[in-house]
């Protein structure tokens, strides 16, 4: 990770830049330095990017689910002191990214949401019988990207160690029954902010058709899509999706 991690009161998170916050929210699996890209492009631009740590596998397993994150978020805001923020999410990030809207949609002023989980729940949290097999874990982690390389061995090493530690693979399973549990269908045509969709054509953990029904269902989004890309587009096509993010923003008046 290229950038240091603030510790202050119960929070852990990454801050660079100066001007409208964007807070971006990380996945299941997914570590802060998957947006490094990012906060090296926005925080440039005008933008302050924060990266909270969030409490995935440290709150209890009662509260371990997408609606105590939702609130988690709103209290780090709080804590911060920002007034309207953009959130940006993959995987499940943009699902508590679409919850946080939800509840709370006067501190949102648009939201970024890349993959996301909230319509569709396939892999997330399955599959993990056979977790002590290194190279089927390392096998899992490749199916995230279109190009298999993407998946280094410190990414396998960090899901294997994830899914192979008991406390952390039954709150992964909590989050995926969580994650069902909390679909959002009913809800999207009820959110009014600017939403851009960002999209991997070849994303098989959240196929293109969640893409194209969440853009069906939101009132206010604009879809993009990113050729020979899975499921974590600003890890696999880092520069493509910064430029159609800066594109978005500019053309809806954030910079």
């Amino acid at each position: 990770m290229a950038h240091r991690l603030k510790k202050e009161k119960s929070y852990s998170y990454i801050e660079v830049g100066e001007g409208t916050p964007i807070i971006v929210l990380h996945g299941l699996m997914g570590g802060l330095s998957n947006f490094d890209s990012v906060t090296d492009y926005f925080s440039k631009k005008g933008f302050k990017i924060v990266i909270p740590e969030l409490p995935i596998y440290t709150m209890s397993l009662l509260k371990t689910n997408v609606k105590s994150f939702a609130k988690y978020l709103y209290d780090f805001i709080e804590y911060k002191g920002f007034k309207e923020v953009i959130l940006l999410g993959n995987s499940l990030g943009g699902h508590i990214g679409l919850y946080h809207t939800k509840l709370y949609p006067d501190k949102v002023k648009a939201l970024i949401i890349t993959g996301s989980s909230g319509l569709y729940e396939s892999a997330m949290g399955s599959g993990y019988t056979k977790r002590s097999d290194y190279d089927v874990i390392k096998k899992k982690a490749e199916e995230v990207f279109y190009d298999p390389k993407v998946a280094t061995k410190e990414i396998v090493d960090e899901v294997f160690a994830t899914v192979n530690d008991r406390n952390k693979l039954i709150k992964t399973l909590a989050i995926a029954k969580s994650a069902i549990r909390h679909n959002m269908a009913k809800d999207l045509p009820n959110m009014e902010i600017p939403i851009c969709i960002i999209w991997g054509k070849n994303d098989t953990v959240t196929p293109p058709e969640v893409a194209e029904e969440f853009h069906e269902l939101l009132p206010d989004s604009d879809l993009f899509w990113i050729d020979k890309c899975g499921h974590a587009a600003m890890m696999e096509h880092p520069d493509e999706f910064n430029e159609i993010l800066d594109n978005w923003l500019t053309k809806k008046g954030y910079k």
